[in-house]
This record gives structure tokens, C-alpha cells and sequence, in this order.
């Protein structure tokens, strides 16, 4: 009897070694969700010197998704980090019926960014001008609030002579030093006559073609909606 319960026990205990050796192996093993990219983020990529970032198929204006045979606009913000000019020449997919419709802007100047989509897709830069033409008239509401009449016209001038030329000098520097390009353009890219239905959550293959970075291939996702719908 006691013989027979050694067993047993032993071979318990061996079970739960062995339960915890492979628990130890698995912890290290990557899964599948590892390497998959959120649906709602958009997808970043690049080819030679253009960046693709936040790339995505835009939300359904309407509808829970976009029905086979319906287009399908785009939203991404295109970035050229080198020294020389570069183009969208065309966007393709295996999962449309033809080339996607391209209008509006289509270059990317060196050191600048070009936006497809809506103003919602524009990345928040640091371009200083908009900050400098702010503060002309804020020098003119504090010498107003001063009651000094005389002095206002001066101070406009002094402001407006003194600032401009800096904003204007220092926009095109941020381009040229390769760091938070500034927007130069905007376009629109429609995927024309979806093969099969495309909803929220599912990835479609898209190819994009520059004139001197070449093609690249992206899976995009459809992107979460900018405003909650009313």
C-alpha cells in the first residue's frame, strides 16, 4: 500500500515539473498579436529618403464600412527628408479595380511634408511663422490698452518690420535642416472600386509609387474616426 501511493505521488510530482518547464518555455515564445499594428493608428513606412506616416484608409462618412464597388479615400502625410524634389506618380492595389485617383498637390519638395486627406491628418509641426504673425497684434492690443494713440502706428510698423523678416527667414530653415518638415501641399488619393467590402479593422494592400524613391507596399488599415458622428 504504501508502495502504491509512492507512485502515485511521483508521478505528480513529475506532472507539475514538466507543467512548469513548459510554462517557462512558452514565456519567451512571440505571438501573433506581437507583430500586428492596431487598426486605428495607421501604419508607417518608408522607401530611400519619403516617409509614409499614419497611413490609413479613411472612416466611412457614411455607413458601418465601404461596400464592394465603392471608393475609398486615403489619409497619410508624405515626408521627402532628402536634397532633392520627389513625386506621387501613382497608387495601385491588388484589392481595387483600377489606379487610384490622385488630385490636388502630388510633389514633395526636399525638406517639406505633403498631406492626403483631410485636415485632421496633418501632423502638428513646429513651424514658427504662425506664432510670429500672432504677436503683431497682440503689441497692438497692449498699446491700445495703454491709451496711447500716438504710439500705436509705430509700434505696428516696428513689430511688423522687426518680426516678419525673422519668420520669413527662419521657415525655410527648418526644411533645409532636415528636422520637423513643414507642410508644403496638400492632395487627395481615392482607391476607386473595392473588390470585396472593407470594414473597420480588416487591412488592404496598397502600393505607392514615387518618381525617383520608386514603389513601396503598405498594408493599411481603416483609420478610427476623427469626430464622433452626430
Amino acid at each position: 500500500m504504501r508502495l502504491q501511493n509512492r507512485r502515485v505521488l511521483g508521478a505528480g510530482v513529475s506532472a507539475l515539473g514538466a507543467a512548469l518547464v513548459l510554462a517557462g518555455c512558452g514565456a519567451g515564445q512571440i505571438t501573433q498579436t506581437d507583430t500586428q499594428q492596431p487598426a486605428v493608428n495607421g501604419t508607417y513606412a518608408q522607401v530611400k529618403t519619403i516617409v509614409l506616416r499614419n497611413v490609413a484608409v479613411q472612416y466611412p462618412a457614411q455607413g458601418p464600412g465601404y461596400a464592394a464597388g465603392s471608393p475609398a479615400p486615403l489619409t497619410l502625410t508624405v515626408i521627402n527628408q532628402g536634397q532633392k524634389d520627389d513625386k506621387l506618380v501613382s497608387v495601385t492595389s491588388e484589392g481595387a479595380t483600377g489606379p487610384a485617383q490622385i488630385s490636388g498637390d502630388s510633389a514633395i519638395v526636399a525638406g517639406h511634408s505633403l498631406v492626403i486627406g483631410p485636415a485632421d491628418a496633418v501632423e502638428q509641426g513646429a513651424p514658427a511663422q504662425p506664432e510670429s504673425a500672432n504677436s503683431t497684434p497682440a503689441s497692438e492690443t497692449n498699446s491700445a490698452a495703454n491709451g496711447a494713440p500716438s504710439s500705436a502706428p509705430g509700434s505696428a510698423s516696428n513689430s511688423a518690420s522687426n518680426s516678419a523678416p525673422n519668420s520669413a527667414s527662419n521657415a525655410p530653415q527648418a526644411g533645409e535642416n532636415g528636422g520637423a518638415a513643414s507642410q508644403l501641399g496638400t492632395g487627395k488619393v481615392v482607391l476607386q472600386g473595392l473588390k470585396q467590402p472593407l470594414w473597420p479593422g480588416a487591412t488592404i494592400k496598397v502600393t505607392f509609387t514615387f518618381q525617383n524613391a520608386g514603389p513601396i507596399v503598405v498594408e493599411l488599415p481603416v483609420a478610427a474616426p476623427a469626430h464622433p458622428r452626430s
